[in-house]
Parts: structure tokens; sequence; C-alpha cells
């Protein structure tokens, strides 16, 4: 379906009563060459889409404001509990004060400075976004201070847009540059060069960026599909989401959402600002078949990270090409985003999005709590600092 089409439905059939219950980690199945892997937080509040880890270990999510109660949009896990980060204040939604609270948090990505960036939708209930509302602000972990501000202009981040999720190489430009994944809109990539604050789009509307039209998924049995209640199913049809960066910034990773495809492009390209699309367009490489993935993540040893949302698993894809299943099991449901901590574990979160009123009749089918796991791996993060 289209991004605006989920949006409505998800506004209008998020009130829907929950089914509550626990919901355990399972081992791998028998005969699985799948790792253990252990749970971190359980929510019980609000679904997280995001989390980062910084240098230290501290832990980071975020919650959009989706039509779930989210008294904040940002937290830090502390003894295992989400706490307004970095306060209450700033995370209260103020629509008279769009530049100055945090609307709606889709993504948290700490940098290779240790930095925490907070990716902002400014799109509550997926209503559309003003000036002011899609924003990249920083924080300094040593203070927990608001250090930087960078507002999107609408003809960058057009109302209908939705950023998704962000990475970043700092060794571009004065102080770095950030590539953004937008899944709403016409899709494409969004670039921000962190010293002036500039922003520009490339790939908008490029086949590589797009929902596979005939794209139909099988998650728990069934065709993956918008069933509104009294109406007709239709097919779910999300464009660029995931996004990654090589182990030494040259390429950038992504993926649609309602695909099963990969593709990279040159980051030379996109960090050039006066580059034509076509010239962008050209450094494009398809990357053949990925299992059906929302985020994606990378090592410092060229590997890519995604869950397989058909069959609740993690994934690592080798530079060969070649796929290897990480972790699965039942209460893996719609791995979300994934972040490599320098403990050397890989964090994800499971947050049942394909349980949504929208792709069940209006029934929603979440059971809580949602869940943040992480499993070892023999790497660390890409730090392009």
């Amino acid at each position: 379906m289209k991004r605006r089409t989920f949006l409505t439905a998800t506004t209008v059939s998020l009130a829907a009563t929950q089914l509550a219950g626990p919901v355990y980690a399972s081992a791998s199945p028998s005969g699985s060459t799948a790792s253990h892997y252990e749970v971190v937080a359980r929510f019980w509040g609000a679904m997280p889409t995001g989390v980062t880890v910084s240098r230290r270990g501290r832990i980071f999510v975020n919650f959009p404001r989706w039509g779930d109660d989210v008294p904040f949009t940002v937290a830090e896990l502390r003894s295992g509990k989400p706490v307004a980060y970095p306060d209450a204040e700033v995370n209260r939604q103020d629509a008279a004060d769009l530049a100055g609270h945090l609307q709606s948090v889709q993504s948290v990505v700490v940098d290779g400075a240790d930095r925490l960036w907070i990716l902002d939708t400014g799109s509550p209930l997926f209503a559309g976004s003003s000036y002011g509302g899609p924003k990249l602000v920083a924080v300094d972990l040593r203070t927990d201070r608001i250090v930087r501000k960078i507002l999107f202009p609408p003809e960058v981040v057009p109302a209908n847009s939705y950023p998704n999720d962000v990475r970043f190489d700092l060794r571009r430009g004065a102080e770095g540059m950030a590539f953004i994944t937008d899944s709403g809109g016409s899709n494409g990539i969004i670039v921000v060069d962190l010293a002036t604050g500039r922003s520009w789009r490339r790939l908008t509307g490029h086949p590589s960026a797009l929902p596979d039209p005939d794209f139909v998924p099988i998650i728990d049995g069934q065709p993956f599909m918008v069933r509104p209640a009294g109406g007709e199913p239709t097919s779910y049809e999300t464009g660029s989401d995931g996004i990654a960066l090589s182990a030494d910034g040259t390429r950038l990773y992504y993926c649609p959402l309602s695909s099963r495809r990969l593709h990279s492009v040159s980051t030379d390209a996109l960090a050039d600002p006066d580059a034509t699309d076509a010239e962008v367009a050209a450094t494009v490489e398809n990357l053949g078949f990925k299992p059906m993935a929302d985020g994606l993540e990378s090592d410092d040893k060229g590997r890519l990270y995604g869950g397989d949302l058909e069959h609740n698993a993690i994934w690592r894809r080798s530079p060969n090409g070649t796929y290897r299943t990480l972790a699965q099991g039942s209460d893996l449901n719609w791995i979300d985003t994934l972040s490599i901590a320098s403990d050397r574990h890989l964090y994800a979160t499971a947050n049942q999005l394909d349980r949504l009123a929208p792709f069940h009749e209006g029934h929603d089918l979440r059971r809580k709590p949602y869940l943040l796991v992480r499993l070892p791996i023999d790497a660390g993060p890409v730090r392009l600092v």
C-alpha cells in the first residue's frame, strides 16, 4: 500500500484493544545454525522502532507517535526501563513549537564521535509535516544537552515525506555528512552537510528506491496486505527504508521495505551537491536478492545485517553475497532497527508491526511486550570518523 494509506489506516485503528501477554525469547530451532540471542529489555507501553548504543554502553530507543500513548518519543534505558531523553520537556509534543520539541521520532543513531543523533519525522500520526517538524537533532552524551539542530526545508522534505533512518560519515566535508532514507512521498535519499546544515535529495523516484509493485510477502502464514474492516485487501507498498554504510564508506546500501532486493550507490556521488540525478543514478548497483527487511546495519568487516520479516529471523550477508541466518525465533516478530555496539553485539528491536490493526480488518493483534534483543557477533560497528 502507499505510505499515506498506511498512515491514515494506522491513525484510525491503533485505538483498538490490544491483547496482552508475556513473550519469551526462544532458543534456535533444532538443527539450525542460528545463534542464541538474549532479551535486553521488554516494552509494555508504546511500540519502539529505533535503537542505538554509545561507546560506553548507554542504550537509546525511540517510540514514534503512530497512535499509541507515547509520553516521550526518545528514551534512554536505565535499569532496563525507558526514561525520557534528553528530558521530558523536549519530548513534549507541541504543534505550536515544531522546531523546539520532538514531534515523532523514527530513528536514533550514535555517530562515530559518540554523539546521539535524533531523526524527527515531524509527522505524528503520519498526518504530514510542516517546516520545523522534520529535523536532525544532536545530543552531546557527555553533558546530555542538545548541541545541534538541523531543520529540513520543504523542498528537501515535503509534507508527505517520511525520513526513516540515518547513517553518518564524519570524514566528509568540514564536519561530516548524514545520509537518510525517505520512505514517504517519492522515496529516495536525503543528504545533509553537517557543517552548514544544507541538505539535498538524491534518487527521488528512482526504481531502486521504490517498492516492488507486485510484491506480496508471506507473514504468519498468510499474504501480508492492508486489510481494512469491511474492505478489499490491497498491497503494502513502502519504498526506501533500510540503510547502511560500507566499512570503508565508499558505498551506501539501501532497500525498499516492500521488496526482496538490495542496492548500493556511491557515497562520493551522493555527497556531491553539484552532481546531477543522472550522474548519481549511474553509480547504483543492483546487488540482487535479500530477505524482506526493514532496517539494515553493517559491521567493520564489510558485512550487512537485517531482519527476515517473513521468517522471524536475523541474517548476515558476507561481502561475497552469501547469506547466513544468525538468529530465529517466534518472538523475533518484525525486526525493525538493528545496531552494532562496541561490545561486539548486534542489537535489534522486534515490534510486531505486521500485527497492527490495518493489516487485520481493524483488529490490533500485537501482544506486549515488544522486545529489544541482542546477539554476539565477531565484529564492531562502522565508525567513519
